[in-house]
């Protein structure tokens, strides 16, 4: 499958070496490509710079955000929250329209240090603001509930059996991405909750997740919804 995997931090390096791994074409979109592997500096998590990881997986595409999205069949949406309104944008609306778009994205604000606050909470979400703002595009939020370890191998912990939300509009596009999880990443335990709204419960669930790993000095865990 061609897939397009917006951002180049941790989180989208991350997906991308899974998804490579597993035979699908893979693009990264970032707003500069040159600027991109131009960089020299570790990032802000002391990981190496875009260049070093691209050496080690060359089959691994970059492109600017709308080559990317217009490249591929399915998108995930690797941004920061506060970036990808933007991001998306500059993706393309056409680029966009009718496909599936994994939003894996959390409205952290950073503005006032940590821990973090939400930018948007309680009466909308990220995922919804996506959603009216590209409403051809079918947005489904998951995977924002865990680090971007545990994304791609749930296995790690607990047998893998930890649970894993998925919340959009259209039954169809959330169907093929609970499908996503299941076959790309071997998630178990899956939860449709419905439709774009419902990614208000998944976002608003981030302050107890970085409290978590302030309190466990680690972000080596998830959760389980025991029935």
């Amino acid at each position: 499958m061609k897939l397009a995997i917006l951002g180049t931090g941790p989180v989208g390096q991350t997906l991308a070496a899974k998804l490579d791994g597993l035979g699908h074409s893979i693009t990264i979109g970032t707003r500069s490509p040159a600027a991109t592997l131009a960089r020299q500096d570790p990032d802000a998590f002391g990981n190496p710079p875009y260049q070093v990881w691209a050496t080690a997986h060359p089959k691994v595409q970059l492109a600017t955000l709308a080559e990317a999205a217009a490249r591929s069949e399915v998108i995930i949406n690797a941004l920061s929250g506060a970036g990808s309104l933007e991001g998306l944008a500059l993706a393309g609306e056409p680029n966009l329209a009718g496909k599936i778009v994994l939003d894996l994205s959390n409205p952290l604000d950073f503005s006032k240090g940590m821990p973090p606050s939400l930018f948007v909470s309680n009466t909308s979400s990220l995922g919804e603001q996506l959603q009216q703002r590209f409403p051809s595009a079918k947005i489904v939020k998951t995977l924002n509930t865990v680090n971007a370890n545990l994304m791609v191998d749930p296995g790690q912990l607990a047998g893998g059996d930890h649970t894993m939300f998925v919340a959009g509009n259209d039954a169809d596009a959330r169907r093929q991405v609970a499908a996503f999880l299941r076959e790309w990443f071997g998630w178990r335990d899956v939860i449709e909750l419905g439709d774009i709204t419902t990614a208000r419960g998944t976002e608003m669930l981030l302050p107890l997740w970085l409290r978590t790993w302030g309190a466990l000095k680690t972000p080596a865990f998830s959760f389980r919804v025991v029935r």
